[in-house]
């Protein structure tokens, strides 16, 4: 099975996660590699009491431009795309998706 990984990320960070994410094989798809899309959306949050937020400040809403980060990847590498994400990811609390696809026309 296939998911589709959906992450949010400022795009100054972007570049280190997606090296970090090819660099274990992870973005592959047959005789390519960097295979992912971005799109620029505005993120919004306010951190709660007790965050130690990257970007803003304690009890106020903030919005910051960023990547939404899409590609594909198989139901066992879960784990170690997370691990890398978090670890190459500037925020405390990433939005990361892992979105089941149904890939009905043979591919595999």
């Amino acid at each position: 099975m296939y998911l589709k990984v959906e992450v949010y990320i400022p795009e100054k960070d972007h570049h280190e996660m997606m090296n970090a994410l090819n660099e274990a094989g992870l973005l592959g798809q047959g005789n390519y590699d960097y295979v992912f899309s971005a799109t620029k959306v505005v993120g919004h949050w306010r951190p709660l009491p007790g965050a130690d937020p990257t970007i803003g400040e304690v009890g106020e809403i903030s919005r910051e431009p960023e990547l939404k980060i899409e590609f594909r990847i198989e139901q066992p590498q879960r784990q170690a795309v997370e691990a890398i994400i978090r670890a190459n990811h500037p925020y405390e609390e990433p939005a990361i998706n892992f979105i089941p696809l149904d890939i009905s026309d043979g591919e595999q």
